[in-house]
């Protein structure tokens, strides 16, 4: 058995033309899979699908109708879908819960939340005709931990780790795997500003005992085994990719 062969199948990746998404699609595609690229932005996903030569299709995940296009588009093309990666999502407005913007909030939950719900019901059924197969539902370190900065983001998170669970029970009889997986602090052209901020990587490396950010890559490979046959017995599973933060008492 090739452990992380993806040959011949289909994957669909929301958040794809960028960051963590952007090199779940590559990785999956390296190792053989029929990648479908899809963001909110029809300028990023031609210029990805361009230069990764595969089909991208733009869908706002707030959107049913988008949602509904994206899986359609894909079918229509390869006539199948095996492989379901949802990672859209925004972190929202800071602050505590007692300040909460409550349309704020609503975005938030319905990005990092609600969508992983409509696309998961709209594309299962299609994985689970084609014999199998499985999705990776990107939650995060913050739906583990307390925190009182990224409030609305955090409780959509640990939402899209139930989400794993539940689903992984509903579609396991038809050998559907699902698992959440949860990066901690990864380099990215999102957590650049931190990244420059001395103090906050001071006290956040004394928090990670590996001393260090996470990669990409390293999240993508992460994704590549929850989807691949290396993964085959492992469902309702959260993957914490997180260089030891989540277990350290910062010593």
């Amino acid at each position: 058995m090739k452990l992380f062969d993806l040959s011949g199948k289909v994957a669909i990746i929301t958040g794809s033309t960028r960051g963590i998404g952007h090199g779940i699609a590559r990785a999956m595609q390296a190792h053989g899979a029929r990648v479908v690229i899809s963001s909110e932005d029809a300028g990023d996903c031609e210029t990805v699908g361009r230069e990764m030569d595969t089909l991208a299709i733009p869908a706002d995940v707030t959107d049913g109708a988008q949602l509904k296009a994206l899986v359609d588009g894909t079918l229509d093309r390869f006539g199948g879908i095996d492989i379901l990666v949802c990672n859209a999502g925004i972190t929202g407005r800071p602050g505590p819960f007692a300040s909460v913007d409550m349309d704020d909030y609503d975005r938030v939950m319905a990005i990092n939340l609600r969508s992983q719900v409509q696309l998961c019901n709209l594309v299962l059924p299609h994985v689970a005709g084609r014999g199998g197969g499985a999705a990776v539902l990107i939650s995060s370190l913050s739906g583990l931990r307390g925190n009182a900065a990224i409030n609305a983001y955090a409780l959509a998170k640990a939402g899209v780790a139930q989400l794993a669970r539940n689903l992984a029970v509903e579609w396991g009889p038809r050998n559907v795997r699902v698992n959440a997986l949860s990066p901690g602090f990864i380099r990215t052209e999102l957590s650049a500003p931190l990244l420059a901020n001395e103090a906050f990587m001071a006290k956040r490396m004394q928090m990670t005992p590996l001393r260090r950010p996470g990669e990409v890559d390293e999240v993508a490979g992460a994704a590549l085994f929850l989807a691949s046959p290396a993964g085959a017995f492992v469902t309702g599973h959260n993957l914490v990719v997180d260089g030891g933060t989540l277990i350290t008492d910062g010593q």
